[in-house]
């Protein structure tokens, strides 16, 4: 028999969740600086050992496959994020934030990505509810976002926002400078726009692609809506110093997106034969579930995610020594 989390300790802990992400959004603002590499290891170290804590927590509260299932999820997301954060990057080198104006305004994109993610966590969590055969769209389109995520590239992503933002130049009166996340400033008597607003435009649209994905690639790891919730919001939690600790790094990390690829394949497999497993469609096996379908384990898929990730990562890195050394050899 499955056990329950009890709701004071999911309301307890949204509250207290919350309440850090909103501590980080008050440094953010209070003093824009530069972190340091330091500084910035040390807060995601702080985020990693609490996602840990919490996952005990649930262990001992919950049990294991809701402790299992948020590790896998947390850490799914976490991928998820970090490809993310590559694409923040180009953001913020295109339109030339100056870098101590960078954490305000990513910040500002964090919140956004955390609005979007629980509005969709809400609309899935009630599509699942009602419509079993969601599963069958889940996996499908994640297998797409997985193909998709392999062959094309991040500069692609950002033509249609060009569209968007030469239509809002041509129309609205902007600053070249930015002060810090202001959407308006005063020059020479009159209020105009600042560039801030175009960023966050450009980071909002982001975030609601990622936002599309990420949801359903949770969700095929637990259909719990509070996990969920915990797991995107723990993802986040760090987006900002990750940020500044890897830098370019990310950009080098050139098989990254295949390991991320190969996650949101496995998972959209896993959903399409849980839907097939579970199946109330009738014109698939008789609306009768399809007992060959495997169902695949929370563990399984937690080892697969990380071995993806880690073959991705180590894989960068060796190709990053072996072109260091052929130019070495160059020169």
């Amino acid at each position: 028999m499955e056990t329950t989390i009890p709701a004071w300790f999911e309301i307890g802990s949204a509250g207290v969740l919350l309440l850090i992400l909103a501590v980080d959004i008050f440094l953010a603002f209070r003093r824009p600086h530069i972190p340091s590499t330091r500084e910035s290891a040390l807060w995601i170290g702080f985020y990693v050992v609490l996602a840990l804590i919490f996952a005990g927590l649930l262990w001992a509260i919950g049990d294991a496959d809701h402790a299992s299932e948020f590790v896998a999820g947390w850490l799914t997301e976490y991928s998820l994020s970090i490809d993310n954060l590559f694409v923040f990057l180009l953001i913020m080198s295109r339109f030339s934030v100056p870098r101590k104006y960078q954490q305000e305004i990513l910040m500002v994109g964090i919140v956004i990505a955390l609005v979007l993610r629980g509005i969709f966590i809400v609309l899935g969590a009630q599509l699942i509810e009602n419509f079993s055969w969601i599963f069958y769209l889940f996996g499908l389109f994640l297998i797409y976002t997985a193909a998709n995520q392999a062959f094309t590239n991040h500069d692609d992503e950002m033509k249609n926002e060009s569209r968007l933002i030469a239509f809002m130049r041509k129309r609205m009166s902007f600053t070249e400078h930015f002060e810090g996340a202001k959407l308006r400033t005063v020059v020479d008597g009159k209020k105009v726009l600042t560039p801030a607003l175009i960023v966050f435009l450009a980071l909002g649209s982001t975030d609601l692609v990622f936002a599309l994905d990420s949801i359903p690639a949770i969700f095929g790891i637990t259909t719990n809506p509070f996990i969920v919730f915990a797991a995107n919001v723990f993802a986040l939690m760090g987006l900002r110093q990750l940020y500044f600790l890897l830098g370019d790094l990310v950009e080098k990390l050139v098989y990254l997106k295949y390991g991320i690829a190969a996650i949101l394949a496995f998972i959209g497999v896993k959903l399409f034969f849980h839907a097939l497993h579970e199946n109330q469609v009738p014109f698939i096996n008789g609306g009768n579930g399809v007992e060959w379908a495997p169902e695949i384990s929370t563990i399984a898929s937690l080892a697969f995610i990380v071995v993806a990730m880690a073959v991705a990562v180590l894989a960068s890195v060796v190709k990053l020594r072996m072109d260091a050394r052929r130019e070495t050899s160059i020169r």
